[in-house]
């Protein structure tokens, strides 16, 4: 890829200030969107403006969570907390996936009961409050727009953005609709639709935190192939003990046992240490590893963990 063809809507790249500062403009935003639709779903009786709410909140929570992984990264690690607070980010979306799942089902409860025993809806005002939640979600898309072409943080919530606009285009359908018509049925179905644009997400969200917490190996490496270049190296005739997880989003480690030649005196561990963590680096993207280097016939006092 030629690097010169790379565009940013302001111009030059932005400082790792000024995205956290354009990142906490749109969490500003979609917060004051968030209580409005909750207030205009409580005076519209509006169950879709409810369910509008439920879909900001996890645009909200993104946020948050895209602005706390901004954060920690910056923050140094110390003696007691060797990677930093850098998992919090992990937890915070393993959190905010089960309360999307609570929404979900409350919601769902709902939309079944009114499907039974509709309820009358203030269309023009569940309007207005829908139109403002759509204007404030241009706005912010628009914040994060420059970001979002040099930032995967903020790519994430431009996206999560997109999508609560489109939950908003939903909800002013359905005011429109039920002004038009009377139907008062539209609001529970709409409302159900809103959900289920929330539900993959959020099963998404959790699978991946758990994968994380559980530190499974990432799907970006595959262990059998990384293991096949480092056997390549030259001077090492086996690899052992592998272990891959991801400490936080975009931060995969990985540790093993390399065996190398202890018949060629003029061996140098320092070399081939480089050249392993080049091929790491170079082939798999993998930054940060830990390789323990050892002759051959090494004795092993612990039991291994991985083949």
């Amino acid at each position: 890829m030629d690097g010169h063809h790379h565009s940013h809507a302001s111009g030059d790249p932005l400082t790792s200030r000024q995205l956290r500062e354009r990142l906490m403009l749109a969490l500003g935003i979609s917060f004051v969107v968030l209580i409005v639709s909750v207030v205009g779903a409580i005076i519209s009786r509006s169950l879709a403006l409810l369910a509008d709410a439920g879909h900001i909140l996890t645009d909200l929570t993104g946020l948050l969570i895209s602005l706390l992984a901004l954060t920690l990264a910056a923050r140094p690690a110390t003696n007691h907390r060797t990677f930093g607070l850098q998992r919090l980010e992990i937890l915070a979306a393993a959190a905010n996936a089960v309360l999307l799942f609570v929404i979900a089902g409350f919601i769902g409860y709902e939309a079944w009961h009114r499907w039974q025993d509709p309820t009358a809806v203030d269309s023009p005002l569940m309007l207005a409050f829908a139109v403002v939640g759509l204007i404030a979600n241009l706005i912010g898309m628009r914040l994060l727009q420059a970001g979002a072409q040099q930032s995967l943080n903020l790519k994430g919530a431009y996206l999560e953005m997109l999508g609560d606009l489109l939950g908003s285009v939903a909800v002013i359908i359905a005011a429109i609709g039920i002004w038009l018509t009377g139907w008062e049925r539209l609001d529970p179905l709409v409302s159900v639709v809103v959900v289920v644009m929330i539900l993959p997400r959020a099963w998404l969200l959790l699978r991946e935190a758990l994968s994380i917490l559980l530190e499974t190996t990432p799907k970006s490496i595959n262990l059998d192939e990384v293991r096949e270049h480092l056997l390549s190296q030259v001077d090492v005739v086996d690899v052992h003990d592998m272990h891959a997880w991801t400490i936080t989003s975009g931060l995969e480690v990985l540790s093993a046992h390399v065996v190398v030649r202890s018949d060629e005196p003029r061996c140098d561990t320092g070399a081939v240490l480089k050249e392993l963590q080049e091929c790491l680096l170079g082939h798999f993207n993998i930054a940060h590893s830990t390789l323990q280097i050892e002759p051959e016939g090494f004795d092993h006092a612990q039991a291994p963990l991985h083949r």
